[in-house]
């Protein structure tokens, strides 16, 4: 797929992130995780996050050899950003399952619409590049990205496993089976 604007909506523009961007992500990413996951990850965690160590970070990850990163802008303004690739996990096949590395948008951002665009996009362009499964990863007690994903179709495969920020976080894997066009499926 191309950096182009595409059908997602008529102001929302998602193109591949560049390291132009890492600075406008870094702000997006941490800011997104001190709002959705306070009470969840320790405090000590999200206030030791700091902006310039993660755009250094996102400059390193925009490297081509890296997972896709795709940044949702509208008015010229970043709004969100994904990150997609093969699945990192161990035991699957990695020829047809695609992961959602993650989604993240501005809390001021949240239930606009955006992060189901952004969703629908990381689903296009993982079944064009072959995947026929998609899954993703979530923090066992974020109830609000739980139901976010099971309304876009995923759903909890029994897969858990532990994280940690300064603390064991459990974390639910999702699964999502694509219809690959031209199969009649």
């Amino acid at each position: 797929m191309s950096d182009t604007p595409n059908k997602n909506g008529p102001d929302l523009h998602l193109r591949r992130a560049g390291p132009a961007d890492a600075e406008a992500l870094a702000r997006v990413h941490i800011d997104s995780w001190c709002a959705a996951y306070r009470g969840i990850v320790p405090d000590a965690f999200l206030d030791r996050l700091d902006y310039a160590r993660r755009a250094a970070q996102f400059r390193q990850w925009l490297a081509p050899e890296a997972a896709a990163t795709y940044v949702a802008e509208e008015d010229g303004e970043v709004r969100g950003f994904m990150m997609l690739g093969t699945s990192r996990d161990a035991g699957v096949d990695k020829a047809v399952t695609g992961e959602i590395w993650g989604i993240y948008l501005a809390p001021n951002q949240w239930r606009k619409g955006i992060g189901s665009r952004m969703c629908g996009y990381a689903e296009e362009l993982l079944s064009s590049q072959g995947f026929g499964v998609i899954t993703l990863w979530v923090f066992e007690a974020n109830a609000a990205a739980r139901r976010f994903y099971e309304a876009m179709g995923f759903r909890a495969d029994g897969t858990v496993s532990e994280m940690n920020a300064d603390a064991p976080l459990k974390v639910v894997r999702y699964r999502k089976e694509l219809k690959r066009a031209g199969r009649g499926e």
